[in-house]
């Protein structure tokens, strides 16, 4: 029994893009969760040694060596932080944050290049922009996204990922190109449908198009570097992530739970990039909001600038 639940666990790992999302996706919901899959092998590596079952234990080989080739290498140790072409911080800062202004000042405290702020709502986000302002003299806000940066800004507009179904005035993204000093960069900052867990599975339909649609804006983008920065309600495993995680870079080395702050479960907040490697994330002490704000170094944009 432990044995063949140590190859169903490796089949699952290996495998799970097989997993139909036909019905509940629930393929979906595996891949929200994946990493996780690493607890049951050391719960099946326990029993298997109060068993003392040898057969258990080498077919939990299968489940340990699967687990590592996707995910050992975010424990690797990064680039320098001196290395990074740029830094920067990704948050949703919640519509019910009480202290926008120590969130404010907690984000600027990791000293990044860009800042890009979801669930902007007033009248916190007039406390955002007055206490950034000093330290982020160029910011842009699109509907309840927005973006602050120590260097210009330019050829601002709204993103269209809307969804079918969701009224207008639903507005969270943005496209906006930063000067950087290693050539310009396309910022682009998305905030997806929120998902939930029923009776009948997983609900990502909304998240699913609004990521198709945004990965559309991204393949069409001409400015060759760009930076993808969001609450994209989904991890990078996630298949309802693959109109972006195909196009763009995801993070090298780094965990980075982000949700819920109490019990982070899963990295749903995303620094992705194209044209440059996003060398590593993590995540930064909580602020006021549901959510934990991550920081990521962005290195090879002098290689794409060239």
């Amino acid at each position: 029994m432990l044995a063949a639940l140590a190859v169903l666990t490796a089949l699952l790992l290996a495998f799970h893009r097989a997993v139909p999302n036909s019905v509940g996706r629930l393929g979906s919901a595996l891949e929200a969760f994946l990493p996780w899959l690493g607890l049951v092998v050391v719960v099946l590596l326990v029993l298997g040694l109060l068993r003392r079952s040898a057969v258990a234990l080498v077919a939990l080989l299968l489940p340990v060596a699967a687990w590592t080739y996707l995910f050992g290498g975010l424990f690797l140790p990064g680039a320098e932080a001196d290395t990074y072409d740029l830094v920067v911080v990704q948050h949703n800062v919640s519509d019910e944050n009480t202290d926008p202004a120590g969130t404010a000042r907690a984000l600027a405290g990791a000293s990044p290049d860009l800042i890009a702020l979801e669930e902007l709502v007033p009248p916190a986000l007039a406390v955002y922009e007055k206490t950034l302002a000093p330290d982020y003299p160029h910011h842009e806000v699109r509907g309840t996204v927005g973006l602050w940066s120590k260097h210009p800004l330019t050829a601002t507009r709204p993103l269209d990922i809307r969804p079918r179904g969701i009224p207008e005035g639903w507005n969270r993204g943005l496209r906006t190109v930063v000067d950087t000093p290693h050539g310009d960069v396309a910022a682009y900052v998305a905030h997806l449908p929120s998902v939930r867990f029923g009776a009948s599975g997983l609900a990502s339909a909304a998240r699913d198009e609004s990521a198709a649609l945004l990965g559309r804006a991204v393949a069409a983008e001409r400015t060759e570097a760009v930076i993808l920065l969001g609450d994209l309600n989904g991890t990078v495993d996630d298949r309802g992530l693959a109109p972006l995680t195909s196009r763009l870079n995801t993070a090298e080395r780094g965990f980075a739970l982000s949700f819920p702050t109490a019990f982070p479960l899963a990295r749903i907040d995303q620094v992705m990039a194209r044209s440059a490697t996003v060398a590593h994330i993590r995540t930064l002490p909580a602020t006021g909001s549901d959510h934990l704000p991550v920081a990521a170094g962005i290195t090879g944009l002098d290689r794409a600038d060239g």
